[in-house]
């Protein structure tokens, strides 16, 4: 085997058909930088959980202005790669597209506290919602649902305020460790619950109400993928108080589901159901 002859065929491969991620040929924001950003965050919400790193109450203070001060700076450099990728005739322009990535990497985390009040809301309803749950720390240390739930707000942020790539990378990093896929455009209520979660989707333009639980193999879909469908409303509307068992199917961007409804196991709905409904398999 000629080593170099491999090297120059693989060379040839990145020239002819892209797809390599290197500072002057095409600088895309980095994965892993934005999985440690996402670990970083988790850990600012929840710190001593997400990390084996011990926590001092002397030294809180400081961890925490050194986490936020590595957010910022980490955040602001991926969002300036993502923006750079998506306008790349703005190359000349990397001023323009820093700033407009410093300005989102600091309103994402002046937003965190109101996130971190939105998932207490969401442990609470964990913890109120699964009989084997024993603690809020139980919760946190270990369940998969409240750990997507965690990362989707803030993809979610991310992607309300256009930043590209990086919320799918978010999103599908979590949904590869949970088994849980909720797209960073769904619109998600306080006090959301998922149990046991694995199997579960939820597509990009769905919009979940307060208080809603779902378990395990839930897909919230889309009739159709075609592509013009790509800027429509695909994904259904679920109401306030609305539980959604093991299995269910719940398809179509007109569909919605009224307030108290219950969807039990492997339906499969495709129109609208009034308030107060119970849903099952005939």
């Amino acid at each position: 085997m000629n080593l170099d002859n491999l090297i120059d065929n693989f060379l040839d491969s990145y020239s002819t058909y892209g797809a390599v991620n290197i500072q002057g040929i095409q600088n895309y924001p980095n994965r892993q930088n934005v999985i440690n950003i996402v670990r970083d965050i988790q850990n600012l919400l929840f710190p001593g959980f997400a990390t084996n790193e011990v926590q001092n109450s002397e030294l809180l203070r400081y961890r925490t202005g050194e986490t936020i001060h590595r957010i910022a700076a980490d955040l602001t450099r991926e969002t300036q790669r993502g923006l750079l990728y998506l306008c790349p005739q703005e190359q000349k322009q990397k001023t323009h597209c820093y700033h407009l990535a410093e300005q989102t990497a600091c309103a994402l985390i002046e937003e965190l506290p109101e996130i971190r009040r939105i998932l207490l809301l969401d442990l609470q309803a964990a913890l109120a919602g699964d009989p084997a749950a024993r603690s809020n720390e139980e919760i946190i240390l270990s369940y998969p649902g409240f750990e997507a739930i965690i990362v989707h707000r803030i993809a979610h942020f991310l992607y309300e305020n256009g930043v590209p790539i990086i919320p799918r990378i978010m999103s599908e990093y979590i949904h590869g460790k949970t088994g849980i896929d909720i797209h960073p455009g769904a619109q998600i209520g306080q006090s959301f619950f998922i149990d046991h979660g694995t199997g579960v989707v939820i597509g990009e333009t769905c919009i979940i109400g307060m208080n809603v639980k779902i378990y395990q193999g839930v897909t919230l879909g889309a009739h159709s993928v075609r592509k013009e469908m790509q800027n429509r409303k695909r994904h259904p509307t679920i109401g306030d108080y609305v539980t959604i068992y093991a299995g269910a199917t719940i398809l179509g961007g007109s569909t919605s589901i009224g307030a108290h409804s219950i969807i039990g196991g492997n339906t499969w709905v495709t129109e609208s159901v009034p308030p107060n409904s119970i849903i099952t398999i005939n």
